[in-house]
Order: C-alpha cells, then sequence, then structure tokens
C-alpha cells in the first residue's frame, strides 16, 4: 500500500527531501508515485498538516 498526499497540501516542500526512493515530485501539490512509494511513512512524519496518509 503506497501513501498519498491529500488536499491539504501546502506545498511546504519539507516531504520531498525525506523520501528515500524519490517517489514524490512538485506541482500545485505534491504527488507520490504509487509504483516507486515503498510505504515507509517518512513524508507523514514530517509533514507539517498530516497530507500524507496510507492509500486505502
Amino acid at each position: 500500500m503506497a501513501y498519498k498526499i491529500g488536499d491539504e497540501c501546502i506545498a511546504c516542500g519539507a516531504c520531498q527531501p525525506e523520501c528515500p526512493v524519490d517517489a514524490i515530485s512538485e506541482g500545485d501539490i505534491y504527488v507520490i508515485d504509487p509504483d516507486l512509494c515503498i510505504d515507509c511513512g517518512a513524508c507523514a512524519d514530517v509533514c507539517p498538516v498530516g497530507a500524507p496518509k496510507p492509500e486505502e
């Protein structure tokens, strides 16, 4: 199961450097490539608004 960044993303950039597999890319909001995500949760740990969540 991969993480997904929700609409609450404020595009602060805190998550991108934390991703060990470079699965996060910048846009209007940040996006996680589910094929690359290893479900480590590093992005969720640093997000100030809790935008990355496990995909259901």
